[in-house]
């Protein structure tokens, strides 16, 4: 008898289900890594790879892989993914929508290649860092990596702060509140992401203003996605900077992925 001191008791049509799900998770924790084992990757890239996955990718793909479809596109599922050249170099010199890694290794890339081509339902071949390696060849090869900037670096300056105001007040203020808070002037309004101060950069942290420059450009507006200039989307993430008190300088961000992906959100030193 439960006496209402210790957990209640799991009988009958539940503890089937529950049964069910254990199995059916224990199954797949011993799949996924025969699978691995089967297209010759080692577990441990393997590991790597998922771990790079979320730190980059996961914002826009999802933790399922199915991304939300057309804007962001699913990974699970996509024979596209068995191109391993395509796939190396929207890694690094990016593509479309998707911002460019420059900063990742030769050993990286092979690691988080060999992620999304066999995570969920995918099966695909290993690739190996010298496959990468020659992959990139055609582009000019894995450049020196060049010095990363922060966020904290004077990235932008103040008349660009001044005008991405302008343009967030017109664009995104509704929304995401004259804080940039998440918080809109409406009650009746959902609350929003927020794109300054400490909540932001617990999102943001470790990733580049390339991979901020392109999500806002895919998914913002909200109602009306892409519908500003280039120039207006690196504007408005020049002001949410300032607003998060970073720093001014005197080079102004450019609409350049190339460049922006060289520049990393994260605290403040």
């Amino acid at each position: 008898m439960w006496t209402g001191n210790s957990p209640m008791p799991i009988s009958g049509p539940k503890l089937v289900v529950l049964k069910l799900v254990v199995g059916v998770l224990g199954l797949a924790l011993v799949i996924a890594p025969a699978a691995v084992a089967q297209q010759g990757i080692d577990p441990g890239l393997f590991g790597q790879g998922e771990q790079l996955y979320q730190v980059n990718c996961v914002l826009c793909h999802r933790d399922s892989g199915l991304g939300d479809p057309p804007t962001l596109p699913a990974l699970s599922g996509n024979d596209r993914l068995g191109d391993a050249v395509r796939i190396v170099r929207s890694i690094h010199q990016g593509g479309r929508r998707m911002p460019p890694f420059p900063a990742l290794t030769a050993e990286e890339i092979s690691a988080l290649a060999n992620y999304i081509r066999n995570a969920w339902e995918n099966g695909f071949n290993a690739v190996t860092t010298e496959e990468v390696t020659a992959a990139l060849e055609g582009l000019g090869g894995l450049e020196v990596p060049g010095p990363m900037a922060s966020v904290w670096d004077g990235v932008f300056s103040e008349a660009q702060a001044t005008r991405g105001e302008e343009v967030y007040e017109g664009a995104c203020g509704l929304c995401h509140g004259r804080r940039l808070n998440g918080a809109p002037d409406d009650p009746d309004m959902r609350s929003t992401p927020p794109l300054a101060r400490a909540r932001f950069l617990r999102v943001w942290e470790g990733r580049s203003l390339a991979t901020l420059f392109e999500y806002s450009r895919a998914t913002m507006p909200e109602d009306n996605p892409s519908s500003l200039t280039e120039q207006e989307y690196v504007d408005v993430i020049a002001y949410m900077l300032s607003v998060g008190r970073m720093a001014a300088g005197n080079d102004e961000l450019q609409p350049d992925p190339q460049r922006l992906a060289r520049v990393v959100i994260q605290p403040q030193p």
